[in-house]
């Protein structure tokens, strides 16, 4: 194209030349003339090509730069995991996640004719209805908020703020003051719809306190200083206060988990009008007779003193506590009440065991549950459980009960509980209609949960 361009611009260039159209004869100078004209025009079209050939010229293209992998080292600012509901984690240590519970009972207590009258039989309740939320903040802290609001009321169950970075935390709020490994234990993991009988007639609940946990290896060590239950706080005048601790020892041995402990308690009304009293539901939380029951009592304080000892070895466990609940009075014999049972227990389904974490019993999670095409976890409990409650003049009568029950678990987040219970009374608080004190009574349950 460019010897095209300088071509054209020659003939141009040459027509253009005055006379040469009429050039019929030259004579040498002309001749001479025209070539050096020709010369200087060829020279001038050189330098415009240069020109144009620097004018239209494409830069070399410059490579584009490539892409920066994404380091792998790189933390999302939050991620969201599945806990049998979402929990929500961000890189600098906030967590939260929504928590709750639902049991359904079916029950019914059987009782010679007129123990329990017409608030015995065949009964369903809502027994717990949980909801609330937990999680972390930011330099070692973590929380929780939850209530019951089953049977159309409200109650606070655990509400506090933790403390630790290390084995040593410390605890503000509303919590379970280190009772028993039963109670200790959540109503989520127990072997029976029902705790021990013990735990419900001598007052165990969650109250309001500071308290401090140290964990190391295998020792836990748990004590604080405690009012009263949330609710109780309501009235002006409750002054009690409480000191509760807790010491638990937690081997494993290869694959059988060993737990023994003890546990102190001293609480102190602070009020000389104060009353107690110690009965226990006939292990079904759907009536609300009480077979053995001490009445009221003037109380100037309690103490309380329990022992534990469990062991888990595979599928099998076994566990035992007593406890024993003395009460100081005014001017009256102090009577020393005592509890306890003895438990064992099987996890029929291969691969299967019973949890254990911190000092209580844990999650029953099935290795082949039926989403995965297994049945699931099944497990069989035994207890005898055993209340005295006659002592020091105080006749509030003697339960003894023998317990069986199957648990099964579809997933970890389900639970299906049996149990059936023969019940022993003696020295009764409520008679038969033949005026008897001395029967014998059966109970059944059966409890849906589900938790998240």
């Amino acid at each position: 194209m460019r010897h095209s361009l300088t071509a054209a611009l020659l003939a141009t260039s040459i027509l253009c030349l005055p006379g040469v159209a009429h050039a019929q004869g030259m004579t040498a100078e002309e001749a001479a003339a025209l070539r050096a004209e020709l010369a200087a025009l060829k020279a001038q079209v050189q330098t415009l090509e240069s020109r144009l050939d620097a004018a239209t010229a494409q830069p070399a293209p410059v490579p584009a730069p490539e892409p920066t992998p994404p380091s792998v080292t790189a933390k999302p600012a939050s991620e969201i995991s599945w806990k049998g509901a979402p929990e929500i984690k961000t890189a600098d240590g906030w967590s939260f996640k929504p928590r709750g519970r639902m049991q359904v009972d079916l029950a019914a207590v059987d009782t010679p004719a007129g123990a329990t009258g017409t608030r015995g039989g065949l009964k369903t309740e809502f027994r717990r209805v949980y909801l609330g939320v937990d999680g972390k903040i930011p330099g070692g802290f973590a929380y929780r908020v939850e209530a019951d609001l089953a049977n159309n009321s409200v109650e606070l169950t655990d509400v506090y703020l933790t403390y630790g970075t290390g084995p040593l935390s410390v605890t503000a709020g509303q919590i379970k003051p280190f009772w028993s490994l039963d109670e200790m234990t959540s109503d989520l993991f127990t072997s029976f719809m029902e705790r021990a009988a013990f735990a419900q007639a001598f007052g165990f609940e969650r109250r309001v306190g500071l308290s401090a946990q140290y964990k190391g290896g295998d020792l836990l060590i748990q004590a604080g200083v405690f009012g009263d239950n949330a609710n109780d706080l309501l009235d002006d005048s409750n002054n009690a206060v409480s000191l509760d601790g807790r010491v638990v020892w937690m081997p494993k041995l290869g694959d059988t988990q060993l737990h023994l402990a003890a546990s102190g308690h001293w609480r102190d009304p602070n009020d000389p009008a104060a009353l107690g009293r110690y009965r226990a539901r006939p292990f079904a939380h759907t009536t609300d007779v009480r077979l053995v029951d001490t009445g009221l009592l003037d109380v100037a304080s309690e103490r309380g003193i329990g022992v534990e000892g469990a062991v888990i070895a595979g599928p099998f466990h076994a566990a035992g506590e007593g406890y024993w609940h003395r009460v100081n009075r005014t001017g009256s014999a102090d009577p020393t009440f005592f509890g306890g049972y003895a438990e064992v227990g099987m996890v029929l389904t291969p691969g299967d065991r019973r949890g254990y974490k911190d000092g209580g019993f844990d999650r029953l999670k099935p290795s082949k549950p039926i989403t995965a095409g297994g049945i699931g976890a099944f497990e069989v409990n035994a207890r005898y459980d055993h209340l005295d409650l006659n002592d020091g003049g105080i006749v509030g009568g003697r339960q003894q009960a023998a317990l069986i029950g199957l648990v099964w678990a579809p997933i970890d987040y389900i639970r299906i509980t049996a149990n059936y219970g023969k019940l022993w009374i003696d020295d009764a608080r409520v008679a038969t209609a033949t005026g008897d004190r001395d029967y014998s009574a059966d109970t059944f349950g059966l409890r849906t949960q589900v938790d998240f």
